[in-house]
């Protein structure tokens, strides 16, 4: 088996960043000062602490400027996990008992919430999606029910990139409410991929909002829960108090400060080299399809998911890893379990395809450049891969 000559000088092209995105220098420089220099506690009462609860203040009204909301609306975590397991369990804890409704292809951050709560008694419903991860609206208001405490889906899918219609869901569950005179049920979205669309809350009617750093330039380790006024959840972090009574511990405040610059600095990416790619692939590859919807269709402008029949998606991974190449696999939180893609499950794709698909996200930094360079090792890391394995 021969593989392609590896270049003198290997270039490293990232095409990962749904998983994690490279921090922006003006991120890192906006941290700087509250790592080396402005480190107090926000909690202390001295000049120190004092210059980070303002830092932390000043953080908190430009996101909310951003999205459109009370700066008493805004809750920092540790990241889109725990903002999503607040959200879920901080509803349930709050209400006791009722129904739930989710969808098939929600990040495991909600799943696994979700899964729990059915153990303790909560009933769940898990909305199917067509092939193009889309849900029904229709089916999802034939769910509504009397006890239905919340729905949470997804703003964007971090495996296919399909753009979920989250205004017109809110729309619906604002006329139920309405209809029904009840506070609930309430609606929460996990919108870590959608940082480039829409985000104000009035024009999404959300009710709860899950965003991380990670996802958009920004540091590890840090995230928020928007709550809107009036919505009832309880904390699942105990301790000092801080963040409002509903998320104890001492702030982040260097990752609080990355964040704000962060989301300040987001704007929409062109759906250009993506297509290219695209075009690439499908004009020097043979037996290769799209996972999701249409490139022109409700699908995030960076996300890219192929299946490359034949080939083994890890080992496609590994070998692009060798020239210098990252992709992924699904989400990088489910890396190393032996379950298949539950969400190109939910799409309908069949076990083989599952096993051959990766997922190509591009960055804002992402050039044509790069995209040359992939194509110009994919294609015979491709055949090679499908003569080792037989495939005909």
């Amino acid at each position: 088996m021969t593989f392609p000559d590896k270049p003198q000088q290997k270039r490293h092209v990232y095409l990962d960043n749904a998983a994690t995105t490279q921090m922006d220098a003006v991120v890192f420089d906006a941290m700087k000062p509250y790592l080396t220099e402005q480190y107090g506690n926000p909690s202390a009462l001295y000049s120190l602490g004092r210059g980070s609860k303002k830092a932390i203040d000043a953080a908190r009204k430009n996101i909310s400027n951003i999205i459109g909301s009370q700066q008493d609306t805004i809750f920092f975590t540790s990241g889109g996990t725990e903002s999503d397991n607040a959200a879920i369990f901080g509803v349930a804890k709050a209400a006791g008992k009722g129904h739930i409704i989710t969808t098939k292809i929600e990040h495991h951050a909600v799943l696994h919430p979700c899964q729990e709560l059915e153990k303790q008694g909560f009933d769940i419903t898990y909305l199917d999606v067509d092939t193009n991860g889309q849900i029904s609206i229709a089916e999802l208001k034939k769910s509504l029910r009397e006890d239905t405490i919340l729905v949470s889906i997804m703003y964007a899918n971090n495996e296919i990139g399909t753009i979920l219609p989250i205004a017109d869901i809110g729309r619906e569950i604002l006329k139920w409410r309405k209809a029904n005179k009840s506070l609930y049920p309430y609606f929460h979205t996990d919108a870590c991929q959608a940082a480039s669309l829409e985000l104000n809350v009035e024009k999404t009617h959300v009710d709860l909002m899950t965003m991380n750093g990670s996802k958009i330039y920004g540091p590890k380790g840090i995230g928020l829960l928007y709550k809107r006024r009036g919505v009832v959840i309880e904390p699942i972090i105990y301790g000092g108090g801080q963040e409002m009574g509903l998320r104890s511990g001492t702030e982040h405040v260097a990752g609080i400060v990355g964040f704000a610059k962060a989301l300040e600095n987001i704007s929409p990416l062109s759906t250009d080299l993506r297509d290219y790619l695209w075009s690439c692939i499908s004009k020097t590859i043979d037996d290769v399809a799209l996972n999701g919807a249409a490139l022109d269709g409700d699908r995030l402008a960076n996300n890219l998911n192929v299946v490359f029949k034949g080939v083994e998606a890890e080992a496609l991974l590994l070998y692009l890893d060798e020239y210098g190449i990252t992709v992924g696999t699904g989400s990088a939180c489910a890396t190393g379990s032996d379950e298949g893609s539950h969400v190109l499950m939910a799409i309908g794709k069949k076990k083989k395809d599952i096993q051959n698909s990766i997922r190509f996200t591009l960055s804002k930094h992402t050039t044509q450049k790069d995209i040359d360079y992939v194509m110009a090792y994919l294609p015979d890391i491709v055949m090679q891969l499908r003569n080792v394995s037989s495939y005909a």
